[in-house]
């Protein structure tokens, strides 16, 4: 398995803001990762780095090439969804389809055009003539067509509502990604794809605080249910994280010995957005 993307010390400031705090981070082909915080936690900036947007510190290397370098190269074999539309308001579907074409030397104008079949969206509207989730389909439609390795999503599901939200991850499962191809995935909506991807990584204040195949994670956290009366006895374990549920102290626990816990009280792996709330909490304590 090859790696895409390979991150030692990588780092950026912006003035005395250090948005990202010298992470080092690698992701193999096939993987669908993850990158999870709250806002102004580092997620864009680390995508602008990625995609050779923006000048940073440290070793970053990209399907091979240094975007800082080498960012022609590199943005033949990537694709990038930003939260922000980004298509003129003033120019028709038709036209985009037409410029993308000409522009892209891996672009299908047929698989285009018979993914907008499936929508809504007319071939001579204008961008400024659609919903904000049409604008998305469109976008999507664009890089479905694109025969890229990488595809960077940068909160793409931002202000749509949930159907466009589910219709947009679902396309993105089933029409576009294989073992062959990559997806990073920047978001703090957790809940949404959880269920998507193969691999985490939460970011908080420029650094990495876990990193780690979504597979490894039940072997690693736990979460323990406890009656009131161990609660005392769960505690000197220590929990990193403690919350209440419905008036049952539920106590989240990494690298614990399973014996220890399970005796106790209920033992669960905590899902993803779950995790995700114990260990911001763990990070401002």
């Amino acid at each position: 398995m090859s790696t895409i993307i390979e991150a030692q010390g990588l780092s950026k400031r912006y003035g005395k803001l250090r948005a990202l705090d010298g992470i080092s981070f690698h992701i193999e082909a096939g993987r669908i990762v993850g990158l999870i915080g709250r806002n102004g936690a580092g997620k864009t900036t680390a995508l602008k780095a990625i995609l050779g947007l923006t000048p940073f510190e440290g070793q970053l290397s990209v399907l091979g090439h240094n975007p800082a370098l080498e960012r022609d190269a590199l943005m033949r074999e990537v694709c990038f969804i930003a939260d922000t539309a980004v298509l003129p308001r003033w120019l028709r579907v038709d036209c985009a389809i037409d410029f993308v074409a000409g522009v892209h030397p891996r672009f299908d104008r047929t698989r285009a055009q018979d993914f907008l079949k499936r929508t809504d969206i007319r071939m001579r509207s204008r961008i400024g003539e659609l919903s904000k989730g049409m604008v998305t389909q469109l976008h999507l439609a664009l890089i479905l067509a694109i025969d890229a390795r990488l595809l960077v999503l940068d909160e793409p599901t931002l202000g749509l509502d949930l159907l466009y939200r589910r219709e947009f991850y679902d396309t993105l499962l089933n029409d576009y990604f294989d073992k062959e191809r990559t997806i990073l995935l920047s978001t703090h909506q957790v809940e949404e794809v959880e269920n998507l991807l193969t691999d985490v990584m939460f970011i908080e204040a420029g650094k990495l605080v876990l990193d780690s195949p979504i597979e490894a994670l039940p072997g690693r956290f736990a979460a323990l249910k406890v009656a009131p009366e161990k609660l005392a006895a769960a505690r000197a374990l220590g929990p990193f994280y403690e919350r209440e549920s419905f008036g049952r102290p539920i106590l989240y626990f990494e690298n614990a010995a399973p014996a220890s816990l399970e005796a106790l009280g209920q033992v669960s792996s905590p899902g993803i957005a779950d995790l995700f709330v114990a260990k911001m909490h763990k990070v401002s304590a």
